[in-house]
């Protein structure tokens, strides 16, 4: 074999590789969940969306799934974000929202999506059923945690604070809820040391070495040790090496909300969009992240907003909120497609021995069954008297108390953050 021959021949392969490699190119295909973001971008035009719908049906061929072409005609994406049109396309296409097709789609299993699915099927299959002049207004509703609430309150809230904990349990005695208290912690703040709750009934039990409290020793040596009080009191949780207080997680029918603190409380995640996958798997529910206020110790999302339900959250009134918050708030709403009822809060009580007060914070109430136990601070003109009104419309089918914890709100916390929830029998 001569040299020409072999060099000849050399020159020839190297030739040919470029075009291997755009033949490979055209044969990989791209995947499902990566072409779900870019159905979902709203800087895209309506055009561009239909094009990625085109796209996914050249992915799908091997499962057998197909989307319409009626479908990819019609389809607009208005103010929807992945779960909402996830969910449509399962709904137009009669396609069961399974583990492996979430996974395709979410890169993660949306138990949520499919209790959503089969509710809305059960619902249009009444509509059918249902003659039509006799048609009435049909809403999806979502499965609801099963169990018993329980609250749980420090022992050293009793010890500490006498007053404000005679208070809190003889409401929760007159509604007959009922509460225990719990051994082996360190400080009152329960709500953040203890595990989360999922709606399956799962307790994940996160990392609890929360910065604010660093650098203080004081403070260091009240934070509670989460394996300690969890064996002391008899919870058997998961545990994750997630850096993250309780107070900083909201739950409701599949979705949570986090603030953006998270971020700086785990560094090591330099991913972040790998961190809230990792975190939505433990909480079985999509998460939602708000910005967390720069003048806030703690970060939690809990001293801002809480859920009224899945597709409603109340918050800090934002017009006398700062506007980068605000703003910030805005965008999560659009995105999200959530609604916020404004509800009044006061920052501007001043207490030279308490600087890191929760007086004014009105959202940081209980929530327990069909209970919502209301701080009232009797300190600001007639907020109080807003504050009830605004509680009142939201909540019409609840019972409202109110409560002067004052005593507590003057170290940082309020109802909600001296209080944990479990559900016996979940």
């Amino acid at each position: 074999m001569s040299t020409e021959f072999i060099i000849g021949t050399i020159i020839g392969v190297i030739g040919i590789i470029p075009v291997i490699i755009q033949v490979v190119k055209c044969v990989k295909k791209p995947k499902l969940s990566d072409l779900m973001k870019k159905l979902v971008d709203n800087s895209l035009s309506t055009n561009a969306h239909r094009k990625v719908l085109k796209k996914m049906n050249l992915t799908l061929l091997r499962s057998g799934k197909r989307i319409s072409s009626e479908y990819i005609n019609s389809f607009v994406l208005k103010k929807r974000g992945k779960e909402a049109v996830f969910t449509d396309l399962c709904l137009q296409h009669d396609w069961e929202p399974t583990k492996e097709l979430c996974e395709m789609f979410m890169n993660s299993d949306y138990p949520t999506i499919r209790n959503k699915y089969w509710d809305m099927k059960k619902a249009n299959q009444k509509k059918e059923e249902t003659p039509v002049d006799a048609v009435v207004k049909t809403e999806a509703v979502h499965a609801q945690p099963k169990g018993t609430e329980v609250v749980y309150l420090s022992e050293l809230l009793e010890e500490r604070y006498p007053e404000s904990f005679k208070r809190l349990t003889s409401i929760l005695k007159k509604h007959h809820v009922g509460y225990r208290l719990l051994k082996g912690t360190k400080d009152i703040w329960c709500r953040d040391y203890m595990p989360i709750q999922t709606e399956s009934g799962k307790l994940v039990q996160f990392r609890y070495e929360p910065s604010y409290l660093k650098g203080n020793k004081e403070w260091e040596e009240s934070r509670s040790d989460v394996r300690e009080v969890c064996r002391l009191n008899g919870f058997e949780p998961v545990f994750s090496n997630i850096n993250l207080d309780g107070g900083n997680v909201l739950l409701c029918s599949g979705r949570a909300i986090v603030s953006d603190r998270i971020f700086k409380e785990n560094p090591e995640y330099t991913d972040k969009e790998k961190l809230v996958t990792e975190l939505s798997k433990l909480l079985e529910a999509e998460v939602i992240i708000i910005p967390a206020q720069n003048g806030d110790m703690t970060g939690h999302a809990d001293g801002m907003v809480r859920f009224v339900d899945r597709d409603t959250i109340l918050g800090n009134n934002r017009s006398d909120e700062y506007k980068y918050w605000t703003n910030g708030i805005e965008k999560v709403l659009k995105e999200k497609n959530l609604k916020y009822i404004d509800v009044p809060f006061f920052y501007d009580y001043k207490d030279s021995k308490h600087p890191y007060h929760a007086i004014g914070v009105y959202v940081n109430y209980l929530a327990v069954g069909n209970l919502i136990v209301l701080p009232v601070f009797e300190v600001e003109g007639n907020k109080d008297a807003e504050a009830i009104a605004a509680f009142k419309q939201i909540f019409p089918d609840k019972s409202i108390e109110t409560i002067n914890y004052n005593d507590v709100a003057l170290e940082g916390g309020v109802l909600n953050c001296t209080t944990w929830i479990y559900r016996q029998g979940a």
